[in-house]
């Protein structure tokens, strides 16, 4: 069964249709990547994956529960989790206590050092834990957030534009890492413009255009398409 689905899914503000009928699926333990152009309507279907918009119309289903209605603590509880293009962390506090807050009320207090430490050393963060997140280089705190969003497990890992504003080996590790969180068994959607980094993770690209799923498939069969190509050129409007 797949672990999300969505039904007819729309959003309408005013007389704006942003999300146009959409019906997508995303198989468990996937790395499924969202693409298109600006304007396309991807910060919005994951809005409405989120909770965070109610949709005009159709539904949300995680692991085969409809969970349209649920506010996002709840969608969080059922076991997905996100983390947001620009890093949710506590600036003013140690790495090391950032990870603790994301923790704290989930794990046994005599476990709590040994996570941290295992949630550090993951997202490579180790030699990191004292410094304030603030003084942080800007792929060491989108790390961070993605070990704080890992922090409960989830089943489900929504990822914003994860590479934003990073160079090209931080893009590298930042797919490594979720590569490896592909391969412990946890399912990765991932809104994202660095054709690089679909390119380094994705099993399955998604192409949305004025609100619509315009093509779907491999990342070789989504490179191939001419019509995708078009539409990050500008010449399709349809």
């Amino acid at each position: 069964m797949p672990l999300l689905v969505t039904e007819g899914l729309n959003k309408h503000f005013g007389g704006l249709h942003v999300t146009a009928n959409v019906n997508f699926t995303l198989d468990e333990g996937d790395i499924h990547c969202l693409i298109g152009p600006n304007g396309a309507g991807k910060s919005t279907f994951f809005r409405l994956l989120l909770g965070e918009y109610a949709p005009s119309s159709g539904r949300i289903l995680f692991d085969g529960q409809d969970i349209t209605t649920l506010k996002p603590f709840e969608r969080i509880r059922r076991g997905m989790s996100v983390k947001f293009q620009v890093p949710g962390i506590f600036r003013s506090l140690s790495v090391r206590q950032n990870v603790e807050i994301a923790l704290q009320d989930h794990i046994a207090r005599g476990s709590l050092a040994d996570e941290i430490d295992r949630l550090l050393a993951f997202v490579g963060l180790t030699d990191a834990a004292t410094q304030e997140a603030g003084n942080l280089s800007h792929g060491q705190k989108q790390w961070l957030e993605i070990g704080m969003a890992i922090a409960l497990k989830p089943r489900l890992l929504l990822l914003d534009e994860p590479t934003a504003g990073m160079s090209l080996e931080e893009t590298h590790k930042t797919g490594e890492i979720v590569q490896s969180l592909q391969a412990e068994g946890m399912t990765i959607l991932a809104v994202e413009h660095d054709m690089n980094f679909v390119r380094q993770v994705a099993r399955k690209v998604t192409v949305l255009h004025v609100g619509r799923i315009f093509a779907q498939g491999s990342i070789e069969e989504i490179m191939a398409d001419e019509r995708v190509a078009a539409i990050y050129l500008g010449e399709v409007h349809a």
